[in-house]
């Protein structure tokens, strides 16, 4: 694997930034003339690729690289999971599956997924109309290539029903420090549900929230149009970027001396520990850019600090860069010294 391990969409400066670090649509699509992955064998499926390969050459030829999974190590295939280019089941199974990635590692087309195709978009802040807009044309290209499984009636084919019609699936990751402090994240996120979201940690289905990170996006794809389903979620996350800027307020009201005690401990633990597990760095780090974007940190730091760190710090991102067989311990002593050092340095 070639490519760079920082995402463009890592270091942009997308809107909103302060809560929603990115953006993510996804389309979902079969072709005509196959059965659904679910439904093939590995023959097919091997088929599938060695005929997209050939029909999507003008991706390669414009940027993208192509990926036999099956070809990347286990630490690769991690990596590129961290970065939320592929998916958890991308880097299982990974026999007869394949990637498209563009080179600035915004853009992922996962082969043999749950569907012959999983075509992906991520950019920073609150971005849906600009990917939108960027995935319907990637996606009317491919259109012009392969022939899609669609109906008239349900719109396009997919192997879970949840995701026949639009096939959209449109997602924000939010930092949400203060609704976590003040108590209220379980009944503003409890409400999400009443208009068709669902609510998943920062590594997707069946993850845990880490660094008060959180994952929003649309369940139902049938009966709306794409644009009807990114403005209710746009308009559903803007009412949450609302109640989390409420609270840091009331928060900093009501208890500034706690929090920047809380903020200041933080950064000093960070500037100085000697070892640290990933997800009491990530809760640090939180704390960090809760402290930035509410002026509790008055010393001059990278404003996108937590961006920058959030994935570099992971146990495959230092194994990838630094050694394969770095056993945990080591990998806590290595994750401290990356942070320590950024920290002091500025």
């Amino acid at each position: 694997m070639r490519h760079k391990l920082i995402s463009n969409w890592q270091t942009e400066t997308g809107k909103e930034k302060d809560v929603i670090l990115s953006s993510r649509i996804r389309l979902a699509r079969n072709l005509k003339k196959y059965k659904f992955p679910n439904k093939s064998t590995q023959t097919d499926k091997n088929e599938l690729i060695e005929n997209l390969k050939l029909k999507l050459e003008f991706l390669t030829n414009d940027g993208f690289d192509f990926y036999l999974m099956k070809d990347l190590d286990e630490i690769e295939r991690l990596v590129l999971h961290e970065e939320h280019l592929i998916s958890s089941g991308h880097t299982k199974n990974y026999e007869a599956k394949a990637l498209l990635l563009n080179n600035e590692n915004h853009i992922s087309i996962m082969i043999n997924e749950e569907d012959h195709l999983r075509i992906q978009i991520l950019r920073a802040g609150l971005e849906f109309y600009d990917i939108w807009n960027e995935i319907d044309q990637l996606d009317n290209q491919l259109d012009q290539k392969i022939e899609y499984a669609f109906s008239d009636k349900w719109g396009y084919l997919t192997s879970c029903p949840t995701n026949v019609g639009t096939a959209l699936r449109a997602s924000v990751m939010c930092h949400l420090p203060a609704l976590v402090l003040s108590g209220r994240i379980d009944n503003i996120l409890g409400a999400v549900g009443k208009f068709g979201l669902t609510v998943r940690g920062i590594a997707g289905e069946g993850s845990n929230s880490e660094a008060e990170l959180f994952q929003i996006s649309n369940q139902i794809t049938l009966g709306f149009s794409e644009k009807e389903i990114i403005d209710k979620l746009e308009s559903v996350i803007q009412q949450i970027i609302a109640e989390e800027r409420n609270s840091r307020k009331y928060l900093l009201r009501n208890s500034y001396q706690k929090l920047k005690d809380n903020v200041l401990r933080s950064l000093g633990i960070l500037k100085y520990a000697y070892q640290l597990e990933e997800a009491e760095a990530l809760k640090y780090l939180s704390r960090i850019k809760f402290g930035q974007d509410t002026n509790l940190i008055e010393e001059k730091l990278d404003q996108d600090l937590f961006r920058k760190l959030l994935f570099k710090i992971k146990d495959a991102h230092l194994r990838y860069n630094f050694d394969n067989q770095l056993d945990q311990k080591k990998l806590n002593i290595k994750r401290a010294e990356i942070i320590r050092n950024i920290l002091n340095e500025e």
